[in-house]
């Protein structure tokens, strides 16, 4: 079979498998994979309300899920005594801990006594001995609290730690004006404001400060605080959608003493709701628009004629037309997801940015006004967000004291696709358009920085546990030199290092993984050559890239997806639908590369 030939049938594989798995609405939702994480933090919630709330317990199957949580919990951990974050993960200091919390706590009462007896138990506990317990956790996150507290919070409720373990978080600090928050030096990022209040409140009831003046402030802002959650919880009544998140909120106001606050029940439902029927939880409801817009830049011209209506009616309307009530971001942006508890995002909002403009080549010209004006709000909003060093955060300005909430070359690298798709097809229609040549030339200086010095650069939202430091310098560099591309920059000499990057960590079977000498993947083999096909890249390296890509598809792996993701503090993740979708993209690429030069 003939290059072309095993191009487009592959192709028409993946296109035949991304129309399945589109929903009623015409829209994709994916499927996030099951999180032993989210699993062990939802356990121990709901135990914190049967403890201290029994009649809500009584209103929901709580017992129960705990029950099945515990089941799902045990038959999940990984041959070291450790759990992943996903099934495919490697154990980490993290997750263990939080699952030998859970288990402490509640197994005595829900889980089968002849599954959790003293030797399984000591296999986990010498797993945390070894890998470093407390001191682990905390070496993991370094200065950011976001995560490493609640944690340790969630041990000292099951008595694996102690509450002098447990930093204090000033939650006091909520009740300030929110447009204050980034003057005031939190210790968590931006999206970490619920889990700041529940767990500082809960920290300062369990084991208050000494200092009398601070203990008398945080007495006094309790209930403002209390409000501010309050007022921030989604109609969902699932912060930001997660499983975690949420879950850490309900533990810490029931043992806080405010198990009859309504934010719990809210929450509450959120996680009996949210329950897989294994009996666990993914770490996030869907990611909907993501896959979604991701979806339609694969496809591009090639969405079929019936969904196009639909998909610009859907995406149109998950644009976020207020002030959001969390981040009190601008109107303009979009989220992952199309549910409440989303939050606008500057890794999103390019993304269905582009989508609108793929979609608004094949709809009737009477659309492309509502189209432009949603655009042209979309790149106001993502203008307001540009950071002093010239890139772009995930969601707030200014915050940039802690990884979530800096520049990244990744979401900075999509803003700027985004940017010049604006200005080459939007802005010419338009009496006031948008001058979007300042900010991209600022962007542009922020990547020439970010590049190390092998050419690569590192994305924020996406890793390789095989890989140094969990780094995917693969993903982070494909990405970013699409921006070039499509600014025609690929001759300048960051595109050319990042180039010749790509082409040397290629392994000798075709494929890519994250960095030179990781396992190759589906999705890194992709990313790599939907980027590739666009440059002057050698034809031989391109036809062993799609050979090996063409074999997996052969073989059925489209439905094995690597945990690459990285969600909120690092939590690993895999999205069944990313290797179907970044297979598209780059067969439809290659397959456009191929032809114009004439292979066959």
């Amino acid at each position: 079979m003939s290059v072309i030939s095993r191009l487009e049938h592959s192709y028409a594989v993946c296109k035949e498998q991304l129309q399945m798995l589109k929903n009623r609405q015409h829209h994709w939702e994916g499927e996030l994979s099951a999180s032993a994480l989210s699993t062990a933090t939802a356990v121990m919630a709901m135990h914190q309300v049967c403890v201290h709330n029994e009649e809500l317990a009584e209103r929901y199957p709580v017992r129960q899920l705990i029950a099945n949580g515990l089941d799902w919990l045990s038959r999940a951990r990984n041959e070291d005594g450790g759990w992943g974050d996903t099934n495919r993960s490697f154990s980490n200091i993290s997750t263990t801990m939080l699952v030998r919390a859970s288990i402490m706590a509640t197994a005595d009462q829900y889980g089968p006594a002849s599954t959790f007896t003293t030797d399984w138990i000591s296999k986990t506990d010498h797993y945390i001995e070894k890998v470093g317990g407390v001191a682990a956790v905390k070496k993991r996150y370094g200065k950011d609290r976001t995560f490493s507290v609640p944690i340790l919070m969630q041990c000292a409720l099951a008595g694996t730690v102690q509450w002098s373990q447990v930093s204090q978080l000033p939650f006091e600090l909520s009740s300030l004006p929110a447009q204050w928050y980034k003057w005031a030096q939190l210790p968590v990022v931006s999206y970490a404001l619920p889990a700041l209040i529940a767990i500082g409140l809960l920290k300062h009831r369990k084991q208050p400060t000494r200092f009398l003046p601070w203990r008398w402030v945080r007495h006094l802002t309790t209930g403002s605080s209390l409000k501010v959650l309050e007022r921030i919880q989604p109609a969902s009544g699932g912060y930001l959608e997660a499983t975690p998140l949420t879950s850490f909120v309900t533990m810490s106001l029931c043992a806080a003493g405010e198990a009859d606050h309504p934010v719990v029940e809210n929450a509450l439902r959120f996680l009996v709701k949210s329950v897989r029927e294994q009996g666990c939880w993914p770490i996030d409801t869907n990611l909907a628009t993501w896959v979604t817009t991701l979806s339609i830049n694969a496809l591009r011209d090639e969405v079929p004629e019936e969904q196009l209506n639909p998909l610009l009616n859907w995406l149109l309307n998950q644009q976020y037309k207020k002030i959001h009530p969390f981040t009190n971001a601008d109107p303009g942006g979009w989220a992952w997801t199309d549910l409440s508890g989303g939050v606008p995002d500057a890794d999103d909002t390019p993304g269905a940015i582009l989508a609108l403009l793929n979609l608004k080549q094949r709809v009737s010209e009477d659309r492309h006004r509502e189209i432009d004006e949603a655009v042209h709000n979309g790149v106001r909003w993502l203008s307001s967000l540009q950071n002093r060093d010239g890139g772009w955060p995930t969601f707030c300005k200014g915050w940039g004291k802690l990884p979530f909430d800096r520049s990244s070359p990744d979401i900075t690298a999509h803003v700027l696709r985004a940017l010049q798709a604006y200005s080459n097809e939007v802005a010419p229609h338009l009496p006031h358009p948008l001058s979007c040549e300042k900010a991209m030339k600022r962007g542009f200086e922020f990547l020439k920085k970010q590049q190390r010095e092998d050419g690569a650069w590192l994305p924020l939202w996406f890793g390789n546990q095989f890989a140094h430091e969990d780094e995917n310098p693969l993903y982070g560099t494909a990405r970013v030199l699409l921006a070039y591309v499509e600014t025609d920059q690929q001759n300048c000499p960051e595109a050319i290092a990042a180039h010749r990057f790509l082409c040397s960590i290629q392994s000798k079977e075709g494929g890519w993984g994250g960095a030179a000498g990781t396992p190759c993947s589906i999705e890194e083999t992709s990313l790599a050559l939907e980027t590739l096909t666009r440059m002057e890249t050698e034809p031989e390296q391109l036809e062993r890239a799609v050979s090996w890509l063409c074999d997996r598809i052969d073989a059925g792996q489209l439905a094995q997806p690597a945990p690459i993701g990285f969600y909120f503090a690092k939590l690993w993740y895999y999205e069944r639908m990313y290797p179907l979708v970044f297979a598209t993209a780059a067969l439809k690429n290659a397959i456009t590369r191929f032809t114009r030069s004439g292979k066959t």
